[in-house]
Order: C-alpha cells, then structure tokens, then sequence
C-alpha cells in the first residue's frame, strides 16, 4: 500500500512539473504572440490647441473651429445696426486626434492594412464626443512598374484626399477645397507614372441638404436624401505623378432622392408617394508641384450640388405637379478654385488663396407664392437647398486670402495665421445667379488663428 501511494505521489508531482513546464511554455508563447501584435499596431495622434479671433460671425462648425464664411448683414429694424457684426474669440481643443495604424496579413498574395482614427469634434447632448474620422481595411500590391490598392471603408472623399492646402485652419481650405470623409469602395492602379482612382461612395457624416418632410419645406441637412437614392455617388481619377508633380482629371457623379412623400395641391391632408431626383456632375482639376522647400497645389471645379462635400453648392425646384405633389429640381453650379503656395520645413510660410463664383443654374426657378397668390411684396419665393439652409441662398460669391507663418520640428508645431474673407450677397435672380445691381453687397471677416500642435508616434 505504501509502494502504492509513494508511486501516486510520483506520479502526481511529475504530472504537476510537467503542467507547470506547459503552462511556463504557453506563456512564451503569449508572449510571443503580444510581441507580435505589438510590433504590428502602432499609434500616432497629437494633442491640438486652436485659439481663434473674428471679427463677425461667422458660419462654422466643430465648435468654431472649422471657418467657412461670414453671415450676410441682418439689419434692426430701424437698420442702423448691423446684428452680426459681433467679435467672437475661443480656445479649443477639440480635433485632438489619437489613431491606430494596423499592418495585417497577406491575403491573395497582396499586403493588408488598416487605420481607425478618431478626434473629439462631434457633439452631443451635453459635451464634445469622439468622432469617427477614418475606419476602413486595405489591401496592396506595389510592383516595380504597377501598383494596385483597394480600399473598404470611411475615408477621405477623393476629392479632398490627403493632398490638402498647407494652412493652418482646421477647414484647411474649405468652402474652395471640396472636404469629406465618407464610406466608400475604392481602387487605385498605377501603370508606371500613369494611374486611375474609382470610388463608390455613401454619406454619412458630411450630407446634402434639402426639405425636412413633405409638409415642411424648411432646409435641413439629413443623410436620408442619399440614402434614399439607393445609388452610390462615383468618382473616376486620371492621375499622373513622378518625384515632384501630381496631376489628376476627375470627374464625380451624384444622385439623391429628397423627398419620399409629396403633399395634394388641391387636398393638402392627402399624402402621395413621389419619385423625385436630383442628379449632378461635378469635373475637376488637381495640380500639385513639390521639390525640395518649395509645395504648390491648385484645384478648379465646375461644381454641381456639392454641399455634401462642405462648399455652398446645392440644387433649387424648377417645377412641381400640383396633383401627385412631387417637385422637380435643378443643380445649382459654382465655379470653384484655390491656390497655395509654401516655402520652408523647419519655419513655413504660406499662402492660401480661394474664390468661388454662382452661376446658377439652367432652368427657371418656381416661385411657390404664385402658386398660392400670396406673392403680395412681389419678392419670389423659391425653394434652395444648399449648405447652410437659407443663410447663403442669396450668395453671389466669396473669396480668400489667408497667409501664415509656423515653425515645426519632430513633435512640436507653433504657427500663427491671419484670413480675409469677403462674401458678396445680393438678390437673387430667376435662374438662381444673383442680380448684379445696387443691392450687392460686400461682407468682410478677419480671422486670426494661433495654434500649438504636440505631435505623437
């Protein structure tokens, strides 16, 4: 018996050193493994302070921080005082930005990778909250003379892109340079120093604007109108590039569905089903040139409803059947354009120009107050759905000059930057263009940003 239980305990101490050898090498490998995954994740971000001043208000967004134009003048009633005409000054710190880029295995015999990047500049209830900026997974293939890349997921909208103006501003360049980040399918080949971008792309943070319901004409801005298309917006690139120039011929293709639901004419308590469309074509041109201290980037653009990619660009209702309720719409177009220039690595100066013109559109505009014979003052009453809801309808044009100067090493940005920009408002003529007579006007805001940056990696 005691032969017995001495060869139990032999066994039972032997059994115990090799679970704890297991277990000792199960850890290597963890180990191993963590060691692995460490080395594929890395993070980056920065830490970003914005300290801006205006001279009026002005329409923005992300707290303030991202400047797109100032308000047209809104007078008192006995107008002499103009109540927009109000200094405003913040600090912020709210695109501070932390990020994940993720190299992952090979599938198909191409590389794989992906980025999950968020900042703090959406809003909610109470306070700022994180914001998704990009989220998506790719895979690629680079060959002496070809390169293949696809792309799932939320990014940067071809025509923003990464090849962006050198400013200082959190709009970095918008209303002239078209911003977005959206989901999207995308693929990129390049056949030596020649290539083609295609995207497929959906809405979801930045949107088109058009009318709340079927009852309420009002302009808000919803992801609905996209959504209900059903169709993708698309994008085709040509592109060119070598070691200093980039050059891309573009072109991009947009339908939405405003309305589901139209109202009666005759009987305004009926509600019919309606099949309304809007449809635009937005060409560009893309040139960058960088060699050695020197960058200049242009872009020019025939825009058509574009204010999904944050530019006042939108689309207007043309005519309407008075039995089903259902509206028929127009694009509005705008000439768009910006220029920037910088010299420098260590201490950059640069410089941002911009202008943007309305031309209208094609088609007379309806005015809805006919239709009811109310048009008693004799101003018309049309429907516009373009950024910014009703603000900007009577815009004629804007332009801006925006110089800087900052100083950069590894980790730490400082720069201090000052933009001009004028917005020209008038009366609003039959094809959507504005008048030019006594009514137009000039609005100026100065804005003079100032902007730590500690960058991380």
């Amino acid at each position: 018996m005691k032969k017995i239980s001495l060869l139990l305990l032999f066994v039972l101490v032997t059994s115990i050193v090799k679970t704890q050898d297991s277990i000792g090498n199960l850890s290597d490998i963890n180990m191993k493994v963590e060691k692995t995954l460490s080395q594929r994740i890395s993070i980056y971000g920065f830490v970003r302070n914005y300290f801006n001043i205006d001279s009026r208000k002005t329409y923005t967004s992300v707290g303030g921080e991202y400047n797109m134009i100032p308000y047209d003048n809104k007078w008192n009633l006995d107008h002499t005082e103009d109540l927009n005409s109000v200094p405003q000054a913040h600090l912020q710190a709210l695109t501070t930005r932390i990020g994940l880029n993720i190299d992952g295995p090979c599938l198909m015999g191409m590389n794989s990778n992906g980025k999950i990047e968020v900042d703090f500049g959406g809003f909610g209830s109470y306070n700022t909250v994180l914001r998704l900026r990009h989220a998506y997974v790719k895979i690629f293939r680079f060959s002496e003379n070809r390169q293949v890349e696809y792309l799932m997921g939320q990014t940067w909208h071809p025509l923003s892109g990464e090849i962006m103006p050198d400013v200082l501003g959190m709009a970095a360049g918008a209303p002239f340079r078209p911003h977005s980040r959206t989901p999207q399918l995308r693929a990129i080949c390049y056949w030596g120093n020649f290539g083609i971008t295609a995207s497929l792309l959906y809405q979801l943070q930045y949107v088109n604007n058009g009318p709340s319901s079927a009852t309420n004409p009002t302009s808000v801005a919803s992801v609905d109108f996209s959504k209900n298309a059903i169709i993708p917006e698309s994008f085709v690139g040509l592109n060119y590039k070598n070691d200093s120039w980039y050059i891309q011929l573009s072109i991009d293709a947009q339908t939405i569905k405003p309305r589901t639901h139209g109202v009666d004419f005759y009987n305004p308590a009926i509600i019919r089903k309606v099949d309304e469309w809007v449809g635009a074509i937005t060409p560009s041109i893309y040139a960058q040139y960088i060699k050695q201290n020197w960058s200049i980037k242009f872009r020019t653009m025939l825009a058509q409803n574009t204010s999904h990619l944050n530019q006042l660009v939108g689309y207007a209702v043309t005519d309407v059947n008075y039995l089903s309720g259902s509206w028929v719409y127009t694009p509005l177009k705008s000439t768009i354009s910006y220029l920037n220039i910088s010299y420098g690595k260590k201490i950059k100066y640069n410089l941002f120009g911009g202008y943007m013109k309305n031309l209208g559109c094609n088609h007379l505009l309806h005015d809805f107050d006919q239709d009811l014979g109310t048009n008693a003052t004799g101003n018309p009453n049309y429907y516009i759905y373009l950024k910014g809801g009703d603000a900007f309808r009577n815009l004629h044009s804007v332009w801006r000059v925006a110089p800087s100067i900052s100083y950069n090493i590894d980790s730490f940005n400082i720069g201090l930057e000052y933009e001009l920009t004028a917005a020209l408002f008038g009366e609003i003529g039959p094809y959507g263009a504005i008048i030019d007579n006594e009514n137009l006007h000039t609005v100026f805001n100065h804005r003079l940003c100032f902007l730590v940056k500690y960058n991380f990696r």
